[in-house]
């Protein structure tokens, strides 16, 4: 039997959905928050537990998420059986190096103050500009009459 590409789209989303929930009521369930869960969720985490004490955890868990996968396929409209979902390999992390650590950048640098020295550029004051260009524009003025 062939498995259309919607039915697949709704397996890996109900799946996702049934990994995601699983851990989350997980975690609820051991930080005693377990009552404030739906009915629903309650269910799963009786099953959990009854399956908890035939089989391993990683079992356990593995079995809950697939019940919880095919009621949220047919919940969600799949047609017919819940196709398997690939599962997906848990690499093992790896330090690869290329993390680049966090490092403040320098200090802005403030405006250095006036070299004086025999480097040091003449600087005009802004008066004797000021001056110059009187001159020249009653110069000029004077030129024309």
């Amino acid at each position: 039997m062939a498995i259309k590409a919607a039915d697949m789209l709704i397996a890996r989303r109900a799946d996702t959905r049934a990994r995601a929930d699983f851990a989350t009521w997980k975690m609820l369930a051991k930080l005693n928050g377990a009552s404030a869960l739906p009915a629903e969720a309650q269910n799963f985490l009786v099953a959990y537990r009854k399956l908890l004490e035939k089989m391993t955890e990683a079992d356990a868990s593995e079995a809950t998420i697939q019940l919880m996968y095919k009621s949220y396929y047919a919940e969600m409209g799949g047609a017919g059986t819940p196709p398997e979902v690939p599962a997906r390999a848990s690499e093992p992390v790896t330090d690869t190096g290329n993390v680049t650590a966090f490092r403040r950048p320098p200090p802005a640098k403030a405006k250095k103050p006036a070299v004086s020295g025999p480097n040091a550029k003449p600087r005009l004051p802004v008066a004797l500009i000021f001056a110059c260009l009187v001159v020249v524009y009653v110069g000029i003025r004077y030129y024309w009459r």
